[in-house]
């Protein structure tokens, strides 16, 4: 049985997940998992590890909050059947990312199916992995979604030519720091005159809101990716207790949607073409 502090999207819904303490009937199995993804829900978990312990489970608690590297992944236990995690860990070390520090340099797991791919960095994988997890995408029952791990730093020609024959429902490049931004634009060109570019398949997150960070500056650079045919998705910065700015909020919810954002991107494409015309 697992537990899990918080109900998101990608947590699972079979009847062994729970999000709150045990109930009032004893359970059949009495060896329960309580999975922290959020360092901001570490308190809400240990309250529960606490009334399953007391209730007389046999009780393990751990996660990423916890700083679990990670093993091979498991289909539908800690996250909803369809997800899928084919490699963890990461060799880059950005300031704001803890997966290289929970899980250490980029390690291939076997490949299982699904459709949402949870990758940190799927391209810095060997080519046969790449090519392989490809192919188990294919076969599944939906679309591709590549919800993350697509560094523009790292796609090659042959990589869009994989995401093109695949024909995935989206991908998510990232503009993270400074430094992203000109890979973004050689990523650009590459998927220009792609059906995946002209359907606005080609995401990015842009992050946002981090200590110093202004909304002028958040603004313009969401602006300079809609400029290079990419759609963005602001990613709003939390530190580890999950406190927000309200205003920034705002701001981020403005551009984490698909129909706002479009509407935005048409009239700034509009705009840029009436100054050139």
């Amino acid at each position: 049985m697992r537990v899990f502090p918080r109900k998101t999207n990608a947590t699972p819904t079979d009847d062994k997940a729970y999000y709150d303490g045990p109930p009032i009937w004893q359970l059949p199995e009495n060896e329960v998992h309580v999975s922290c993804t959020f360092t901001y829900d570490k308190p809400r978990a240990e309250q529960l590890a606490q009334q399953w312990q007391k209730a007389g489970y046999n009780v393990t608690l751990g996660g990423p909050a916890y700083d679990d590297n990670g093993g091979d992944f498991v289909p539908g236990r800690y996250l909803k059947p369809g997800y899928v995690i084919t490699s963890r860990g990461c060799n880059n070390n950005c300031w704001f990312c803890v997966a290289p520090k929970r899980e250490g340099k980029i390690r291939e797991l076997p490949i299982t199916d699904g459709w949402i791919l949870q990758d940190n960095n799927l391209l810095q994988c060997s080519d046969s992995h790449i090519k392989a997890v490809f192919e188990m995408l294919k076969r599944q029952p939906h679309k591709a979604v590549f919800s993350g791990g697509i560094e523009a730093r790292e796609l090659k020609d042959w990589h869009v030519d994989l995401f093109v024959d695949l024909k995935p429902q989206s991908l998510f490049l990232a503009y993270d720091t400074p430094d992203d931004y000109e890979p973004l634009v050689r990523a650009s060109k590459m998927f220009s005159g792609t059906s995946m570019l002209k359907q606005h398949k080609v995401q990015c997150y842009v992050l946002i809101g981090w200590p110093r960070d202004t909304i002028e500056q958040a603004e313009e650079r969401l602006h300079s990716v809609v400029a290079l045919g990419l759609m963005p998705f602001a990613m709003l910065y939390r530190n580890e207790r999950g406190e927000v700015d309200k205003q920034w909020q705002r701001f981020q919810r403005e551009w984490a949607n698909p129909v706002i954002v479009g509407c935005k991107m048409k009239t700034l494409v509009e705009n840029q073409e009436a100054l050139i015309s």
